[in-house]
């Protein structure tokens, strides 16, 4: 009998002040998304296996919850959004007029060992801005992610920003085999295992490469072909960018930062608060999945974690501004009319109203209003 009371692994309950704060900031988060001029759109919680799976799928197939519908075919619950959201704009939004720039805000799925930042369930808010390449376009990105965790609350946090072209340029001429084992070292932050490669000296700087702006002019003697340049000077447009957002006192570089080298393919970041050993947001362009889906097309993203903004702010002391109910609104026996009224009349008034569902004496009435966290007493006799 135990189990009936429990949650699934990897899942969690909130209680009304939870839900309250997790509602708080989503709502202000979503307003930031449309100010910017992004759509919300909502897709299935679950989508056909190959449809998840189309990019790095050997990769991420482990880790989704999967089941079989009445044809025998495999489902999945979503992992994350890019790919649904990819699925539907080169499908039911192949005709709309680019950029397309998308919103949502949904929970996602993904099995994992259970530690802190790591649910099973868990919520996200995130943007696709779909058909333009620049780098104004991964700036308004980045920019966007960074005031979204301010609205949220958040004032000591960085954004970690890296371009994985710089690196693949660095790997450019070596073996497949050799590069893997390179962005295996890089991924898991295994120095170790990078200086025992037998590589040039230059890649096994790349982790050391963290810092301000002085990064992007000490890597530039590493970048020994296009490839490389190319990256840096990206970078360098976006925080010129970035400083006319304001955002850029937040922006930290990191040219070893890789997310996941076969799904990105330009500027790639993350963000971290301190205190949270966990980032909480993350993105970056992508501009091969729309291929996978039959319409190239370029791309760039974000995704925040709500849970982990919330243990942000519990870290941070960040107090809600919500307030408790106005009021609680009593009566005596025969006076239910009257009080129904009442109620109306205030929440008209844009009051937060709980009325009491049974006749009550004044005294228990008062007693009630304390327990129920209300601001007033109001006794209708």
């Amino acid at each position: 009998m135990t189990g009936l009371l429990e949650t699934p692994y990897g899942t969690q309950d909130f209680l009304p002040a939870e839900a309250a704060s997790k509602r708080i900031i989503e709502q202000k988060i979503f307003k930031l998304f449309a100010t910017f001029g992004y759509q919300e759109v909502v897709t299935p919680a679950m989508e056909y296996l190959e449809t998840l799976t189309i990019s790095g799928g050997r990769v991420i197939e482990p880790h989704l919850f999967k089941m079989f519908d009445r044809n025998n075919r495999t489902l999945a619950l979503r992992h994350e959004m890019t790919t649904p959201i990819a699925r539907l704009a080169v499908s039911r939004l192949k005709d709309s007029p680019m950029p397309l720039k998308l919103s949502y805000l949904t929970n996602v799925f993904r099995f994992r060992t259970n530690q802190p930042g790591r649910q099973c369930e868990f919520y996200q808010a995130g943007v696709e801005l779909l058909g333009v390449s620049n780098a104004f376009a991964d700036a308004e990105i980045i920019a966007l992610a960074a005031q979204a965790l301010s609205v949220a609350g958040l004032e000591d946090f960085k954004i970690c920003l890296g371009q994985v072209e710089f690196v693949n340029g660095l790997m450019e001429n070596l073996p497949l085999n050799v590069q893997a084992e390179i962005k295996s070292a890089i991924e898991h932050h295994d120095i170790v295992a990078l200086n025992n490669l037998d590589v040039d000296d230059t890649l096994k700087k790349i982790p050391t490469l963290q810092g301000g702006t002085e990064i992007l002019t000490a890597a530039q003697s590493l970048a020994k072909n296009d490839r490389s340049r190319k990256a840096l000077d990206n970078l360098t447009e976006i925080y010129r960018l970035l400083e006319i957002y304001g955002v850029a006192d937040k922006i930290t570089f990191d040219l070893g930062l890789i997310r996941d080298f076969e799904y990105y393919t330009g500027m790639v970041f993350e963000a971290y608060s301190h205190g949270v050993g966990y980032s909480l947001a993350g993105g970056g362009r992508y501009d091969h999945m729309l291929k996978d889906f039959g319409a190239a097309c370029p791309a760039t993203g974000f995704a925040l974690g709500i849970e982990r903004i919330l243990d942000a702010r519990k870290f941070q002391g960040v107090v809600d501004d919500s307030r408790a109910k106005d009021f609680y609104l009593s009566y005596a026996a025969g006076k239910e009319s009257a009080a129904i009224q009442k109620a109306a009349e205030l929440r008209t008034a844009g009051k937060v109203v709980e009325v009491s569902l049974t006749p009550q004496s004044k005294s228990d009435a008062e007693k009630s209003c304390a327990e129920k966290n209300c601001l007033e007493f109001v006794y209708v006799a």
